[in-house]
Parts: C-alpha cells; sequence; structure tokens
C-alpha cells in the first residue's frame, strides 16, 4: 500500500487515525463486535447487552446548520450560552472556544455558558479528536459570534435610526457614541432566538487586536475539579438507579462453552440478563452487582494466539504491500556515499484514562437517554440506535466533562451494554468499568515495526530516506526533512492479535520516534553535531523556529555528553503544530536511566490560552515519558497479562523532570489544535540522549525494557 496522503477535514478522519480496516467501517454487526471482544460478551447486570463501534463520516453527511440559534443563545439579561458538540477530556477547550466566542461578540469571558456534548441541543459533531476542535470549531463559532454581533448592532441602528458602522458593539452593549445611547444585548434579544441565517464567510477579528483570545484565562469551572464538586461520568446517579456487572470471557476471542447463573440468580435484588452470550446482572448497589459477577460460573473455549515475544515476527509475516522503494530511491541509494538500515518497534501501550469507561442509561418508554465519557457523543448516539433499532431522535446523549481519553474513548460498548442492562432492568442503571476491565476489553494503541533505509553524503547532505510502517499507521510517516529521493509505505496487518484503535498522536510518535532516531545516527555516522545536521537538511521555517528555540532554551552545545549524563533533541510536526524537544539524561552504574530536565519548544499558529497551551504541553510530556520508556501491554493465549496499574508502568511523580516549555506565538497564522503533536518529540530526545552517553542505540519503545531500566 503506498503512503497515503492525509488531508485535512473529517471525511478523512479514519485515515487520519490509522484505523485497521476491520475497525473502519465501525458500523459492526453483533458477530463482529463479539469476536473483537473475545467472542462473546458475558454481563452481570446490577441488565442488557453491547453492539457496535464508533461509526467515521464527513462533514458532507451532516452540514452544518446556518443558524445563528443552533450556535449560541443571548437570553434577557444577556448571558451567552454556547452549543458545540466537542467536548472537554481534560484539554481545556470549554476554555479556551469560550474565549473566542467572547472575542467576537465583544461580552466578558464569565457571561458565557458552555453546553458540550449534549446530542438532544448541539449541533451534530464527528467528534473530539485529531486535533481537530482549534482549527475548525473555533472558527465556526467565531463566525457564529461575529454574526450575532453584526446582527444585534443592527437590531440598536433599526430602533435608533442611525448608520450601523457609527455604533460601537462592546462588553455585551451597543453603543451610539454620537448621542451617549446604549442597549444592553439582552434588551436587544429579549430572550428571543437570534434566528438569521449565516451564509458565507465574516471578517473575524485578527489574532494582533484580539483582547480575552490570546491570554491565560483560567480554567473554566475549574474550581469544582479541584475541589471535588464537578460530576463526572461515573459519579451521575439517577432516581432508583440500579447498578450492572458484565462478565467477560476468559480469553480473546473466546467462545462461550457453558454458563451456570443459578447462584446469581438466587442473590436478592438481583436480576439476571442473558441474550446468548451477554449476560448481565443488575443489583441494588455495586458491591452486590460484583459479587452475582463473580458467582456465575461460564466455562471458555479460548483459541490459541500468540504472545508478546512472537508480536514483531508476526507482524511482519503478515504485512501486506512491497518493498518502499522505487526506481528513483534505489538509484538515489546507490549513489549515497554513505547507507543506513535500521529497523524499530513499538509495543502495544494502553490509553490508561483515570477514569475508566462508564455510564448511566435510563429508558423512557422507546426514549433512550444515556450519560457517558466519550469523545464521539454522536457516534455512541449511532451505535446506541443501531443496537435497539431506534430512530436518533429517541436517543439521548449526554457526555458531561470526562477523566480523559486520549483518543481511547471514541467507541460506545459501555454505553450499549449499560443501555441493555436498563432494558432489561426497567430501570436505570450505571455500569462503571473496573481497571482491569478497561485494561482489557478496551482497544490499544498499535504495535509496529518500522523499518527506514536512508543515504547520505558525507557533508551531510541527505539524498535518500525509505520509511516503512507495518501496522502502526501512517500518520507523520512524511520526513519534513529535504531529501531527493523519498518514500513512505504504510501496510496494514489484517486482523491484528490486538483489538487496536486511535491514541493521542496516532502512529505520529512512532514514525518520529524511529526517524528523529535514525537522523541521529546519521548526525554521528557523519561526524556532525544534531542540531547542525538537522538544521542543513531542513528549510521549513516554523520547524527550524522551534528546534533552534529549544536548543537555545535548552543550552544545547555548552556541555559535552559524558557516560553519565546525556544530551539528545528531536523533532516534529503533524496536523498543523511544530514541537522540537531536547532532553538530558542521568545514568547511573546499575544501568538506570531518569530523565532530568526536558525543554520543549511549541508553535502552532496563534495562541489562544497561553496557560492552556503550556499545560497540554507538559502533559503530553509526562505521558511520552511512560510510551517511551515503561509503557508495555504483555499478553499471551488470549490474555492480557499486566491489566492493573500495580503491574502497568505508567509515568509517577518521581519520574517527572524538570521541564520548561517555550512557545511561539504566531499571531499571523491560523490557530492549530494542540492535542496531539506534542507527545512526538520526547522519546527520540530521550533515547538520543541516552545514545550520547552511552553510544548504545535504543531502536525499540519501550527503551528502559532492555538493557537500561526506567
Amino acid at each position: 500500500m503506498p503512503a497515503r496522503e492525509l488531508q485535512d477535514g473529517f471525511a478523512t478522519e479514519a485515515a487520519q487515525h490509522d484505523v485497521p480496516r476491520q475497525l473502519r467501517a465501525f458500523a459492526l454487526d453483533r458477530r463482529d463486535f463479539l469476536r473483537l471482544c473475545g467472542g462473546g460478551l458475558l454481563v452481570c447486570l446490577a441488565g442488557e447487552p453491547s453492539l457496535a463501534q464508533e461509526s467515521g463520516g464527513g462533514w458532507g453527511r451532516h452540514p452544518l446548520p446556518e443558524q445563528i440559534s443552533a450556535w449560541l443563545f443571548i437570553d434577557a439579561h444577556g448571558k451567552v450560552t454556547v452549543y458545540t458538540g466537542k467536548v472537554e477530556v481534560g484539554q481545556n477547550i470549554r476554555t479556551s472556544l469560550a474565549q473566542s466566542v467572547a472575542e467576537e461578540l465583544r461580552v466578558a469571558f464569565d457571561t458565557i455558558t458552555m453546553v458540550m456534548g449534549d446530542t438532544d441541543l448541539v449541533p451534530w459533531d464527528a467528534g473530539t479528536f485529531g486535533s481537530r476542535t482549534t482549527p475548525t470549531m473555533g472558527p465556526q463559532l467565531r463566525k457564529m459570534a461575529a454574526a450575532a454581533r453584526s446582527l444585534l448592532v443592527e437590531k440598536a441602528a433599526q430602533q435608533w435610526k442611525v448608520d450601523p458602522a457609527t455604533l460601537v458593539a462592546a462588553n455585551g452593549n451597543v453603543t451610539n457614541p454620537a448621542a451617549a445611547q446604549t442597549l444592553s444585548y439582552g434588551a436587544l434579544t429579549q430572550g428571543e432566538k437570534l434566528t438569521a441565517t449565516v451564509d458565507g464567510e465574516l471578517p473575524l477579528t485578527p489574532a494582533t487586536e484580539w483582547k480575552i483570545a490570546g491570554t491565560p484565562v483560567p480554567k473554566a469551572d475549574g474550581r469544582d475539579f479541584v475541589t471535588g464538586r464537578h460530576k463526572y461520568p461515573s459519579d451521575i446517579v439517577r432516581p432508583g438507579m440500579l447498578y450492572g456487572k458484565v462478565v467477560r470471557p476468559s480469553g480473546f476471542r473466546a467462545t462461550l462453552v457453558s454458563v451456570d447463573t443459578s447462584a446469581a440468580e438466587k442473590m436478592p435484588g438481583v436480576q439476571v440478563v442473558r441474550d446468548g452470550d451477554f449476560i448481565g446482572v443488575v443489583a441494588p448497589d455495586g458491591w452486590t452487582a460484583e459479587k452475582a459477577a463473580a458467582a456465575i460460573e461460564a466455562k471458555w473455549a479460548v483459541p490459541a494466539q500468540i504472545s508478546n515475544t512472537e508480536l514483531f515476527a508476526d507482524l511482519k509475516k503478515r504485512a501486506e504491500g512491497g518493498a518502499a522503494a522505487g526506481g528513483d530511491m534505489e538509484q538515489a541509494l546507490a549513489g549515497a556515499e554513505m547507507k543506513m538500515d535500521a529497523e524499530y518497534t513499538i509495543a502495544y501501550i494502553q490509553h490508561a484514562p483515570l477514569e475508566p469507561r462508564a455510564a448511566v442509561a435510563e429508558w423512557d418508554g422507546t426514549h433512550l437517554t444515556v450519560w457517558t465519557g466519550t469523545q464521539r457523543p454522536f457516534g455512541v448516539r449511532d451505535e446506541l440506535a443501531q443496537a435497539f433499532r431506534l430512530p436518533g431522535n429517541q436517543v439521548r446523549v449526554l457526555m458531561p466533562d470526562m477523566g480523559s481519553g486520549y483518543g481511547g474513548k471514541h467507541s460506545g460498548e459501555c454505553a450499549v451494554e449499560c443501555a441493555r442492562l436498563a432494558k432489561a432492568a426497567g430501570k436505570p442503571v450505571k455500569l462503571v468499568w473496573t481497571r482491569e476491565e478497561e485494561f482489557t476489553w478496551a482497544y490499544f494503541r498499535p504495535a509496529g515495526v518500522i523499518s527506514i533505509r536512508s543515504g547520505v553524503r558525507h557533508d551531510g547532505t541527505l539524498i535518500a530516506w525509505a520509511q516503512t510502517n507495518i501496522n502502526s499507521g501512517p500518520s507523520g510517516i512524511d520526513t519534513p526533512y529535504n531529501v531527493t529521493a523519498k518514500a513512505g509505505d504504510f501496510r496494514e496487518v489484517e486482523d491484528p492479535p490486538l483489538r487496536q484503535g486511535s491514541y493521542r498522536a496516532l502512529a505520529a510518535t512512532a514514525n518520529h520516534f524511529a526517524r528523529e532516531s535514525h537522523m541521529d545516527d546519521l548526525a554521528h555516522a557523519v561526524n556532525m553535531d544534531p542540531l547542525e545536521f538537522r538544521l542543513k537538511n531542513l528549510t521549513d521555517a516554523r520547524l527550524r523556529a522551534v528546534l533552534q528555540a529549544a536548543a537555545q532554551r535548552f543550552g544545547w552545545g555548552r556541555q559535552a555528553s559524558s557516560p553519565q549524563r546525556g544530551f539528545g533533541m528531536a523533532c516534529g510536526t503533524d496536523k498543523g503544530g511544530y514541537v522540537a524537544a531536547c532532553a538530558e539524561v542521568e545514568i547511573d552504574a546499575a544501568r538506570k536511566v531518569r530523565v532530568r530536565r526536558v525543554v520543549q519548544a511549541w508553535e502552532s499558529g496563534a495562541i489562544v490560552n497561553p496557560d492552556g497551551l503550556r499545560n497540554q504541553t507538559m502533559g503530553a510530556i509526562v505521558q511520552a515519558m511512560g510510551g517511551g520508556l515503561f509503557e508495555e501491554i504483555r499478553f499471551a493465549s488470549g490474555k492480557i497479562l499486566n491489566p492493573l496499574f500495580s503491574e502497568y508502568r505508567v509515568p509517577r511523580f518521581r519520574d517527572t523532570p524538570e521541564i520548561e516549555v517555550v512557545l511561539l506565538d504566531r499571531k499571523d497564522i491560523p490557530s492549530a489544535g494542540a492535542g496531539e503533536i506534542g507527545i512526538v518529540a520526547l522519546a527520540p530526545a530521550v533515547g538520543n540522549a541516552i545514545f550520547a552517553a552511552t553510544g548504545e542505540r535504543l531502536r525499540a519503545m519501550p527503551m528502559a525494557a532492555g538493557k537500561f531500566r526506567a
């Protein structure tokens, strides 16, 4: 399969998110879903079964509403309600989107309330992923706010019988300076909807004139999060609510041989639900539901499956496609004065969100309402409608701001399971996955094998680059460096050993790790400083800028690496963001590696909220340490061997290095998203620092799983 041209827009999000073919359609029938989940589901309700996965799709199938009222409402007191299908999962878009609206509408930030992810109230949206919120939803809401402001000015002009151009909108009021007249937005709307239609583009406030956008406005509802007042999906409680539990197969791809539910059926208040391979229970409390689930005796047949020790050989054996290099590439390689071939591997890892999947489902006759944590409320609504054969307008999904997702909460299996249990029970039901369920039955970031063939002249000029990614994905595979001949090739693997899907930054993390490690090796091979080598082969002004900014703040070149201390760097670009990281590592006599210091420079156009962006970048660095150094799913015989935090190593407080973030604010460039690309440079920078200290190249993530320890 040739390298993919990743285009902008939601129509290609499935490709952008490196979703394997068997998951890309996402309208899986029940048989396929059960196969992906291990051959069957045994649910102990303390209610009902699960069905489809997520549904991809583009704006073409769901044209955006053109009426201002679909996007915002101004009440008689001047309070503004904004509607968006985007959701808050910790990335702080509730704040940044509100800033953008406040800026264009000319109102105070605290007058705005964001309604997010409620499928009954907000316009259809593909989902919150791919760093698409800021570059797509930001301009959309800004346009509607600007249109609303213009309409309010016109209303005031009509009342005063003056030219609208002579009026000023500011601080939630329209003022006529010539006559000292003022009308508030509330007085102008009188609480009525602004039904005007917006057709075409409107002039928006340039970033150089921003007064609310572009400033470090504190996180919206931040006090509720730090004091515990915020209600996450797992905190939702409904009157008369019961608790559900699902019994899972004993291994992936398992088939149910027999089941005995008699013990659970005898428990007071417990109702057992059986529907084929799906069995569930509902109970008055979570503890009783858990006991009832444990009391069900199920026997499963689990087919033979590979282990993680065989993973990469298996992926290479079953990969599709031929060689990445064609005639031009072979000719370029033949003319290279130095050639290098290398292979890199990326392990399966879990998203490990702080809040596991959770849902509360409630039926009102034929209408279904579900509160759940998801990045795709409308996708989950479609799954529920399909599962229960309901029209979409009889299903409502609400998404309270949830405890992170990282690309792992696109699908709605927990919501569908919960709704099945609630339908059988005839009462609202809450279903919260355990940490072990989250680690076992949610999908994983795809593992991968990446090979690079390169050629370079003795003076450091790159002349050939062929990069092949097996299974991990195409995102970020195209090198930003100037190369005479280059090729990128992504090869899918049919029916991979574990269920896999989107993860923060997608395969850009894997492809950047391989490329930036390889670039470092080439720099050393031609006896050039890694910074000098990169800059020699780089004309992209934005990438050069972050690379030089990170190196300058870090003090690159001031101190030479030693066997005990190493310095490394890496850079990259994806989805409109540009990043560069410099890392300092310390290695003791026991070959234990500690990341001591990281400086990361970031540029994503005009910055909407510098504090939010800085927090995003710092969080990305910490998360990247996990995947880069020690996170790895171990599996064998259809089972996950480390499904708990006590066995699956994630970054801890003591792992956190000194972090410094350098933000480059380009007010001349439209704002890009910041959720993903910040994670890609840390691992190769650390690997390059280890190499600088020890001369040993680590080509597998996690890097601390072999010769070195974290």
